[in-house]
């Protein structure tokens, strides 16, 4: 089954499974991105934008040094408390013998702590480098940065119990818009993908397709 179709159905479940103030307000935060204007993320052939963040066992991962060794599909997820982001990364180290064969390397950047990176890593069997993006400076690099909400706050804070300072070790509630972008060895974006829709992702078959467009 595509990505997108079980993520349509984790949607779905989502919906029933809370009360319409809830999903109302994650579908008007969506649809607030979505209207304003914004031009969310690099775009294709612009120079990509180096970093040096943590892995989960706290090793300093260079973008550009990594990029060395073949190309990166870099994606941006909000983390692992996020069912939608586990749908994906899951996903995507299915497909990760297959973006290697092509001589190409996954990473995946979230603002969450290191700790919750390794047990994200550890319970998802992801073997992909896993970084932490705490104060956000990647993602907004990329631009692909927001600030939550207060609605979003409250609603996440009360309901879900989840606070997102305390779970990214930070003083701010950010996080990234979805997003991935293949990056050539070069340092040149050859794709982008930016949905401020958390609930819908790049299908692991159009990485691959993007991947053997480079020679």
């Amino acid at each position: 089954m595509p990505l997108n179709e079980r993520l349509n159905e984790t949607k779905k479940q989502f919906v029933s499974n809370t009360p319409a103030d809830v999903h109302g307000a994650m579908f008007r935060m969506i649809r607030e991105q979505q209207e304003s204007g914004m031009a969310y993320g690099l775009e294709v052939g612009h120079q990509a934008k180096d970093f040096t963040l943590n892995d989960a066992a706290g090793v300093p991962v260079n973008l550009f040094e990594q990029l060395r060794s073949g190309p990166v599909v870099l994606t941006f997820y909000r983390g692992g408390w996020c069912p939608f982001c586990n749908l994906q990364l899951r996903a995507y180290q299915n497909i990760l013998p297959e973006i290697e064969a092509l001589g190409g390397q996954l990473i995946a950047v979230s603002p969450q702590s290191p700790d919750h990176a390794l047990n994200q890593q550890e319970k998802e069997g992801l073997r992909f480098h896993v970084l932490s993006d705490t104060n956000g400076l990647a993602a907004a690099s990329y631009q692909v940065f927001f600030e939550v909400p207060p609605y979003i706050q409250e609603i996440m804070t009360n309901r879900f119990k989840l606070n997102l300072t305390e779970y990214n070790a930070a003083d701010r509630w950010i996080l990234p818009i979805p997003s991935t972008f293949l990056i050539d060895k070069s340092g040149i974006i050859r794709s982008a993908y930016v949905n401020p829709d958390f609930m819908q992702r790049l299908e692991p078959q159009e990485i691959l397709a993007a991947l053997r467009t480079i020679p």
